[in-house]
């Protein structure tokens, strides 16, 4: 990959009909663009933004993702763990990535916020000192996940095993605390 592209705004682009080009990307703006089941592997994104974006069913293979924001885009179906882990550091923001897949990577400090993660798998993921601000997790699974001082303070909908997870110090309300004895069927009341 010899392209080179800094400091470019791509607006209102459909990637869905003419591809992005391989090519390494720094410092990009992306805002209103359609990456709909588009082949976005071995693209590097370094200190990028999307905005507004549908990634939805993109292939990401080998795809770097290094301190990347993504803002009020939809993400259905995507598989991060097969990007390039290399680097890999990203934020959400109000963004849908229900049936996505962070299995096995390492997510330290990453924030999710206002985001809808339903059916997710951070399965064997290392979720330490991230934060679940505002953030639906219905149906998501945490199975042998680190989530150490994770903060789930303000997240909802989640059932996490603290048997099968590693929790110590993580951050949870009184309200959510049926979320960590679901397995257990017992009813909880005010």
């Amino acid at each position: 990959m010899s392209e080179y592209i800094s400091d470019r705004t791509f607006e209102k682009a459909d990637f869905t009909l003419r591809p992005l080009l391989k090519a390494e990307y720094e410092n990009c703006k992306f805002i209103s663009c359609d990456f709909s089941n588009s082949d976005l592997s071995g693209v590097k994104f370094l200190d990028c933004q999307f905005t507004f974006c549908n990634l939805s069913m993109a292939s990401i293979t080998k795809t770097i993702f290094n301190e990347v924001n993504f803002n009020d885009c939809k993400m259905l179906g995507l598989r991060f763990e097969n990007c390039n882990d290399f680097g890999l550091a990203f934020s959400f923001n109000n963004c849908k990535l229900d049936h996505s897949s962070f299995y096995k990577l390492k997510l330290k400090k990453t924030a999710f916020k206002s985001s809808q993660l339903h059916e997710v798998d951070f399965s064997e993921s290392d979720l330490t000192h991230s934060t679940f601000d505002n953030c639906d997790l219905l149906k998501a699974s945490f199975d042998r996940t680190i989530l150490e001082k994770a903060d789930f303070r303000t997240a909802y909908n989640y059932s996490i095993d603290p048997d099968n997870n590693r929790i110590k110090k993580a951050s949870f309300s009184k309200s959510g605390l049926a979320g960590l004895l679901h397995k257990y069927d017992i009813q909880i009341s005010e």
